[in-house]
């Protein structure tokens, strides 16, 4: 099967291969992202992240079951859902193709776990080429929800257009410990869980952090859903809009699609840094003869350091 080919034409076959050769760091898979870069750029992003125990992936499956249900001809939705990573296969542990199995079976959806394999920020580093290849495949909307880890899941923002950050009643004193890791995160807000105590203050305490920390115009609306009830998922399909609109007008998507592409160059380069070093060690077993000289004190850091540089 030609998998640039079999993307082109929708080929769910093909983008599951090519996603798992990303993630198995195939040598073919980057030649191929290579062909395929001129293609991509026209689906939009979402993140969906927050505390864990927010009701992501049940919010997730409701936002798309939604898009699917609008009945436009021919609309392709993807789903990466990044989960812990499992010691002992390196898999993803939690399965949101499981928990969403009923759409997997939509021949216009596809749903893929990722385990982190231990990427911090709550992405695996997989993420960035298999979003390309559904690009090409032809999703018009592809979801990212993060494994929900706290403040680490800042690194949403380096490939997402729009992030919804998940939260539930009943946070307290807890959002103001994490306002300064993850509050800066979202461009929408979502207070899940909205039949429980404490909905409308934990709303309310929301907008006036937001209204008093955001330095621009655009202040991150605070909206409630009740997912598991299907309950104001319209309207947070219509602030996922309204946020890309503002984005378009004001001139912000541009400079924000640069910040992407200058994260991922540097993401790419530092991956392959670490792969030549890996490479050179096993020839050489380097990096244990450095360590050795850095415990002796016959050299230190740096210069160890340094000196890896000086053999990729």
């Amino acid at each position: 099967m030609d998998i640039v080919e079999g993307l082109h034409n929708g080929d769910k076959r093909a983008l599951a291969r090519l996603i798992s050769m990303i993630e198995n760091e195939d040598a073919g898979a980057t030649e191929i992202l290579k062909e395929l870069y001129p293609s991509t750029g026209n689906a939009k992003l979402i993140g969906i992240t927050g505390p864990p125990g927010g009701g992501k992936s049940t919010l997730c499956d409701k936002l798309v079951k939604h898009l699917r249900d609008e009945g436009i001809e021919g609309r392709r939705i993807c789903v990466i859902a990044v989960d812990p990573t499992s010691p002992f296969s390196g898999g993803a542990i939690l399965g949101d193709r499981i928990r969403m199995n009923d759409l997997s079976a939509d021949p216009n959806i596809f749903i893929r776990s990722m385990g982190t394999r231990g990427a911090l920020g709550g992405l695996s580093k997989a993420v960035h080429g298999a979003t390309s290849a559904m690009d090409v495949f032809g999703a018009e909307y592809i979801f990212i929800e993060t494994v929900g880890v706290g403040q680490s899941e800042v690194d949403i923002i380096k490939v997402a257009d729009t992030v919804l950050m998940v939260m539930v009643p009943g946070l307290g004193d807890d959002i103001q410990a994490i306002k300064s890791g993850i509050m800066e995160t979202g461009d929408v807000f979502v207070v899940n869980k909205a039949d429980r105590e404490g909905a409308d203050r934990t709303q309310t305490e929301l907008r006036n952090m937001l209204e008093y920390n955001v330095k621009s115009d655009y202040i991150p609306p605070v909206l409630q859903t009740v997912a598991e009830d299907d309950i104001g998922i319209e309207a947070l399909l219509e602030a996922i809009e309204a946020h890309r609109e503002y984005m378009i007008s004001s001139g912000n998507a541009e400079a924000v699609k640069k910040k992407h592409i200058e994260q991922r160059l540097v993401d790419i380069f530092q991956a392959n840094m670490l792969r030549d070093v890996r490479q050179i060690d096993c020839r050489t077993n380097l990096i244990q003869e450095l360590v050795q000289a850095v415990y002796e004190q016959k050299t230190d850091p740096y210069s160890a350091a340094e000196k890896l540089m000086e053999m990729v």
